[in-house]
């Protein structure tokens, strides 16, 4: 077997996946692939004991049902007391959480949920109608006119949304304009912090230093003494657990005190029967952050994406709104799930967008048994780390012809989508792929559609491009829009 290096003298020769040295201003899931490409290697060295694959063939042996690899150490070395569903390594533990949490995810329940979202969409819109301006003069705005920043408004959004889904509570962080929220330590003390930014600056600080899994304790202390950006990362990421435990704790005194809520928090205190789940609190606490988490950011940076290139092609712009139109009345404000839901062209907007910038782009570090594994027709050694990038899978031009363009009429035909969905993993595959993915289908599909039925917009500059970096996750940059409301003929 040949396999090539990509970084062959990383910063610190002792990390194992050396491309993870820093987080990057840049998108180093697509440097990888292109390193793959511009070799023409399927296989490439990324650090002393991990291998990055670009062929889809390795997607079944490393993440399918029935693969030997075992999830990687990635998660486990950043986690507290308890691992939640999505970092915790062991099979066994992870399949009894799966189970335990499946109910909670089924598109049934969600859709019990769909008031959640529409509520949290009218207090979206009503910031919305109130920095709208008139409509566009000529093809570039004016600096002034550009009075949202919708990167920053649709992680309001989405905050929202996901703690009134998961947790019955609404934050109001929408009607504040910004994302301060309150937090609570141990102790009991209170206090103001910021929910996004606090979130951003602990993926930005340890998605930098976690991969030395053997070293990480020692390297989180010594972070935290030395003077760095990665200190203040450190404090400033802190208070993100401490929203977490405030949110899990406000949530429980609720339950104590007798109320029902049909909510995520119910799942993991109930089975359907109304038994008790008997969790620890730790673990209890370990999912609500995981969930809030995951449930925010990733939507978030979907949504912001897919606008983005939907305003950049104005030609599927049209499409979208003549068909979401045809479905929705000349008043309504916010789409129904049930008139939208299988609406073709919308899903096709949303996949991809999905496709070409998934939110975690990046492969998901996979390791091998002690005894090595097969991937690929290959033996890989034992305790080998392994990923699949998600960013390349979605660029094979076997299934995706021409992977650089957004076109969404790639997904119309149904037997043309089959074939894409076989090499389509935004929320990985196998057993371990995201439970989460109806939450953001069902708040995807509704905001994108109610949208831009209600609203027209425009970039800074018809060259503009949403700036990104990448840890674990991809990170947009402020998307700065001229937002007005349509005037929709009568049918």
């Amino acid at each position: 077997m040949r396999v090539n290096t990509y970084i062959s003298s990383p910063p610190m020769q002792s990390l194992r996946s050396s491309q993870n040295f820093k987080s990057s201003p840049v998108v180093l899931s697509r440097d990888l692939y292109l390193a793959h490409k511009n070799t023409q290697q399927p296989i490439l060295r990324i650090g002393p004991n991990s291998l990055s694959f670009c062929d889809f063939r390795a997607v079944r042996d490393i993440y399918g049902h029935g693969t030997p690899c075992t999830k990687d150490l990635k998660e486990s070395v950043t986690a507290g007391s308890h691992c939640n569903l999505f970092d915790v390594v062991d099979k066994p533990d992870h399949a009894r959480k799966r189970k335990l949490l499946s109910a909670a995810f089924a598109i049934k329940n969600l859709e019990r949920w769909e008031y959640k979202v529409v509520f949290t969409i009218e207090r979206l819109f009503k910031a919305f109608d109130s920095l709208s301006t008139a409509p566009l003069k000529g093809q570039i705005p004016d600096q002034a006119d550009l009075t949202v920043d919708f990167c920053n408004w649709i992680n309001l959004w989405t905050i929202e949304a996901i703690n009134f889904i998961a947790l019955s509570d609404k934050m109001n962080v929408l009607d504040k304009g910004i994302d301060e929220v309150v937090a609570e330590r141990r102790d009991g003390t209170l206090y103001k912090a910021r929910y996004r930014y606090s979130l951003e600056q602990m993926v930005s600080w340890s998605s930098t230093f976690c991969w030395e899994y053997d070293l990480f304790p020692w390297v989180e202390w010594l972070v935290g003494v030395i003077p760095s950006k990665w200190k203040s990362q450190q404090r400033n990421g802190r208070a993100f657990g401490d929203i977490v435990y405030r949110q899990a704790s406000e949530r429980l005194r609720k339950y104590q005190a007798g109320e029902k809520h049909d909510d995520f928090f119910q799942s993991l205190m109930e089975d359907k029967s109304g038994n008790p789940n008997n969790l620890e609190w730790g673990e209890i606490v370990a999912e609500v952050a995981g969930i809030i988490n995951a449930g925010s950011d990733t939507t978030a940076m979907a949504l912001t994406q897919t606008l983005s290139l939907l305003i950049q092609h104005p030609q599927h712009l049209d499409t979208l709104r003549n068909e979401v139109d045809s479905a929705m009345g000349q008043d309504e404000m916010v789409a129904a799930y049930d008139k939208v839901k299988d609406l073709p062209f919308l899903r096709a907007c949303v996949d991809e967008g999905l496709r070409l910038m998934p939110p975690t782009a990046a492969g998901l570090p996979r390791r091998t048994p002690p005894q090595g594994a097969q991937i690929m027709g290959e033996w890989i050694a034992g305790d080998t780390s392994v990923n699949m990038s998600i960013y390349a899978c979605h660029r094979d031009e076997s299934y995706f012809p021409d992977p650089e363009i957004f076109n969404p009429e790639r997904w119309i035909n149904p037997e043309a989508r089959r074939r894409l969905e076989s090499a389509f993993i935004p929320f990985s595959a196998g057993a371990r792929s995201c439970l989460g993915r109806n939450i953001t289908y069902l708040e995807q599909i509704m905001l994108l559609a109610s949208l831009v039925h209600r609203y027209e917009f425009a970039l800074a500059s018809p060259d503009w491009q949403l700036p990104r970096m990448e840890a674990f996750n991809m990170v947009c940059g402020s998307m700065p829009i001229k937002i007005w409301k349509r005037e929709i003929a009568q049918s």
